[in-house]
């Protein structure tokens, strides 16, 4: 049986991870931040240290990983985080350097396989480069983490990175990021997006993507992983149904309309002091554009299933509004 430690196990993610790793007969053991979301979240199998790795001695991180086959590395900050600027500082700070850190110690381990969960937003920094993506700090250090995890590996360890898009599910304890979404809409007669789409999946499907990279995954493999893809407008609307809000509109509006507010809420970030990890400005000209992915390219290569996304989203969503 291989061992498989999972970092942020408590975690959305790190838990249905380590569900399905223990359905598939693996031996996990995880270092999460305290508090416990509820208690017997995980099973008594799980080596569960509560504590934050960072302030952990290099000694104390190797004791934890003697043993291990596979690094699941779910932790850091996202771009729903507006730190003080400058926010490459903060992201790299954030997540590069813990990454780099973690992949050294975990080689030096004897660690075989280290999974890195990463953001779509590295995929179209790459692909969509006329906009300034690359410029703007949040995807400039995910390519940063996804390199220098990568290079720590190389030759003795294989570093995979699954690409994440937007996910949808349920757990113990915590609530969906998705609450910040149904506040736009909860209230409201007319509710602008606009045109483009994004990319899903479920939280089952990262965790069944997980084991597929540590099981079939190759070295610097860049994972961007999909379920299904679904314009902005009709998620709004699932949101509006979900609140029971028959008379809310979803309306989609031209770019050229939505630019001049988001440069001026960037100005106004900038004055107190902030700065997004992508400006809203370059934000708004991702949204207005599809930001979907084939499952076909990720999915015969880690082995995930489909599932019922549709479903998810509305479990999901109802958790969101009962909790409102």
């Amino acid at each position: 049986m291989k061992k498989v430690f999972v970092l942020g196990g408590t975690g959305f993610l790190g838990y249905f991870t380590i569900k399905e790793l223990l359905k598939r007969g693996y031996n996990v053991s995880t270092a999460a931040l305290p508090p416990m979301p509820t208690e017997d979240l995980l099973p008594h199998e799980v080596e569960c240290k509560l504590g934050n790795i960072n302030e952990m001695t290099d000694e104390e991180v190797l004791d934890m990983l003697q043993g291990v086959d596979a690094f699941v590395y779910g932790a850091g900050a996202d771009e729903r985080v507006v730190p003080d600027a400058p926010a490459k500082k903060f992201f790299y700070e954030a997540n590069v350097l813990p990454t780099q850190r973690l992949a050294r110690l975990a080689k030096q381990a004897g660690v075989k396989k280290f999974v890195l969960y990463g953001s779509y937003f590295a995929h179209f920094a790459e692909q969509w480069t006329d906009l300034p993506l690359k410029d703007n700090a949040y995807p400039r250090t995910r390519l940063l983490q996804e390199e220098v995890a990568c290079m720590e590996g190389e030759g003795a360890m294989d570093v995979m990175t699954l690409r994440l898009p937007y996910i949808f599910g349920v757990m113990p304890g915590r609530m969906p990021l998705w609450t910040m979404f149904v506040d736009r809409v909860k209230g409201k007669e007319v509710v602008p997006v606009l045109g483009g789409g994004t990319a899903m999946v479920t939280a089952q499907q990262v965790a069944e993507a997980t084991i597929g990279a540590i099981e079939y995954g190759t070295h610097r493999g860049k994972y961007a992983i999909c379920g299904m893809n679904m314009k902005h407008s009709e998620f709004h609307q699932m949101i509006a149904d979900a609140l029971g809000q028959t008379d809310t509109t979803i309306t989609v509006v031209p770019l050229e309309q939505m630019i001049p507010a988001m440069e001026q809420m960037d100005a106004e970030t900038a004055a107190a002091g902030k700065e997004h990890g992508i400006h809203l400005s370059v934000a708004v000209r991702g949204q207005d554009r599809d930001a979907y992915l084939d499952p076909a390219d990720t999915m015969p290569t880690l082995k995930y299933n489909e599932e019922d996304i549709r479903a998810s989203i509305v479990e999901t969503l109802q958790k969101c509004v009962q909790e409102a």
